[in-house]
């Protein structure tokens, strides 16, 4: 498992005083208002930044950083990434997960067959989609539901699934 997850990006810039606009990559956005400070990376520095305040725009989080405090300050931070150590991450629910961890893992069917991997997942507004590159090389579209997702096992890093009839094209 991965030791930081990524909570959002910066899109640009916002105002003149420094603060700046966050897509969010995270479920709650209110979890910002939680956080004390984050891990900003881009391709050449990495640091870690104090949150001095949290406003919310439309599907935006506008964070204002300690000791940052023009647009010149902020300006070569566009597109870098904003990351949180585990620890200070979510707490999940029961049968909740990162999909962080899910990217990678593989898949089999509930015969015990090999299915593929895990390449990534779709949040749709009903239930997530698992995008699973089979062992022919396709690409599969498996709802996140309990008739087809039967088990995830995070220490073996398999999930198994039952592909539904009609499933697949």
């Amino acid at each position: 498992m991965i030791s930081e997850l990524q909570v959002g990006v910066i899109t640009q810039t916002h105002g003149i005083r420094g603060e700046v606009k966050v897509f969010p990559m995270t479920d709650d956005v209110k979890r910002f208002k939680n956080l004390n400070e984050v891990i900003l990376e881009t391709e050449k520095e990495r640091l870690t930044l104090e949150i001095e305040g949290v406003k919310f725009f439309r599907q935006f989080v506008i964070l204002k950083f300690k000791n940052f405090d023009s647009i010149n300050d902020m300006e070569k931070y566009k597109r870098a990434r904003l990351l949180v150590p585990r620890d200070k991450a979510v707490k999940l629910k029961k049968d909740e997960y990162f999909i962080a961890d899910l990217i990678g893992m593989k898949v089999v069917t509930d015969a015990g067959e090999p299915f593929g991997m895990l390449k990534d997942v779709l949040e749709t507004g009903a239930n997530d989609v698992y995008v699973v590159e089979t062992e022919e090389g396709k690409e599969a579209l498996l709802p996140a539901i309990k008739e087809c997702v039967l088990k995830i096992n995070m220490e073996e890093s398999v999930i198994t699934v039952h592909i539904m009839d009609g499933l697949l094209a």
